[in-house]
């Protein structure tokens, strides 16, 4: 593969959050420091939206037939991610692959073997793990500022409408004939959580996942999960504890934890903010931080042979959470008594009975709903 000083990258998956990729590297190619060389996509781009240099290609076999770039970004459903980034490495490509990397655990080992023997570099695109604020995090852990850790937590209580659930074949589905989706809360929408608080336990590869507990539910009227908790046993540390839905009553800004004898750090990793609280209940003291992002991070490894910040190999952990979600029983149904469905400015969708409240107890004492005897999760 080429290390030139600007590296050419293809799009792959125009529309949806794709969309965002696009534009991205638009203003990358804009400002010189890529060549966006073109864009893949059954369905055309607006003209317009890209340089005037920038080919078009209906297929990605096509696009590797007219010349292979020397960076892919991958972002269409989540099944076809494995054979693209295949592809894309054989042919000796670097890619940034949208989370989750994978649809299965198999897959996802593949992919590293592959990668590793190509000398391909794979960043996942859990966009917080550029944050500048997990290196904080973890220096005032180790100044001793949260005293000895006892647990970790992640949570996001998100809004999500019907229309959401339908935007795709694919969405909400748990698998589309022979292939596995894992369209859930927990494995797509709200996957930073559990991503970023292993990245803050510095415990993302496979083999630092020992254990895990899964109560998973669904309100809405899909295959896969929207309500859930999992617990993670953690090689050599405290376990993490993660809460999520897409069924609040509003949005909150998501945030992981680390919880230690002596106080709590929190990071509300979407906006790269960090709170750090003492026992002794003083205010909080609050700090804002840059992050690097992941495109951006990739061109600078590949011209200076440095880490990534969110490689394939990392995201291991994760993997077997996902491996874990689609190993267990369908998710429970929601009594429909426990659900209100409301239409506002976020569209037709539904709110659990009381689940901010049982999110962050979830958290904070580290059982799952049922554990907790929360009525609506009582099969």
């Amino acid at each position: 593969m080429t290390t030139s000083s600007t590296p050419t990258v293809a799009v792959v998956g125009a529309h949806g959050h794709g969309r965002s990729h696009v534009v991205i590297a638009t203003d990358a190619h804009r400002e010189g420091r890529i060549t966006l060389a073109a864009v893949v996509d059954p369905v055309p781009v607006p003209s317009g939206l890209l340089p005037d240099a920038t080919a078009y290609h209906s297929e990605f076999a096509s696009l590797l037939e007219a010349a292979v770039p020397d960076v892919v970004i991958i972002s269409t459903p989540i099944h076809t991610h494995a054979d693209l980034a295949l592809a894309a490495v054989r042919a000796g490509a670097d890619v940034l692959l949208e989370k989750p990397p994978t649809a299965t655990l198999t897959e996802f080992d593949e992919l590293c073997a592959e990668s590793e023997r190509a000398g391909a570099l794979v960043q996942v695109g859990f966009q917080s793990l550029g944050s500048h604020a997990l290196a904080y995090i973890r220096d005032r852990v180790r100044e001793g500022a949260v005293g000895e850790i006892t647990r970790y937590g992640a949570s996001a209580g998100w809004v999500r409408p019907e229309s959401y659930w339908r935007r795709a074949a694919w969405a909400g589905r748990r698998r589309v004939g022979d292939r596995v989706v894992a369209d859930g809360v927990l494995t797509n929408p709200l996957a930073h959580a559990t991503a970023t608080a292993l990245a803050l336990a510095d415990r993302m590869r496979a083999d630092d996942v020992v254990g895990m507990t899964l109560d998973l539910h669904r309100a809405n009227d899909i295959e896969a999960d929207d309500t859930s908790v999992a617990r993670l046993g953690l090689r050599d540390a405290p376990s993490l504890t993660t809460a999520v839905s897409l069924c609040a009553t509003s949005r909150e800004e998501p945030w992981v934890e680390v919880v230690g004898t002596k106080g709590r750090i929190v990071f509300y990793y979407g906006i790269d903010v960090v709170q750090e609280h003492s026992r002794a209940g003083e205010p909080p003291v609050t700090t804002r931080h840059d992050r690097t992002a992941l495109l951006e991070d990739l061109i600078i490894a590949r011209r200076d042979a440095r880490p990534l910040c969110s490689p394939l190999v990392d995201s291991g952990g994760f993997m077997r959470l996902l491996q874990g979600v689609m190993d267990a029983p369908d998710p429970a149904a929601i009594d429909p008594s426990r659900v209100r469905w409301v239409t506002d400015a976020a569209g037709r969708h539904p709110i659990v009975d009381g689940v901010e409240h049982a999110l962050h107890e979830a958290v904070r004492t580290e059982r799952t709903f049922r554990e907790a005897g929360v009525e609506w999760a009582q099969a």
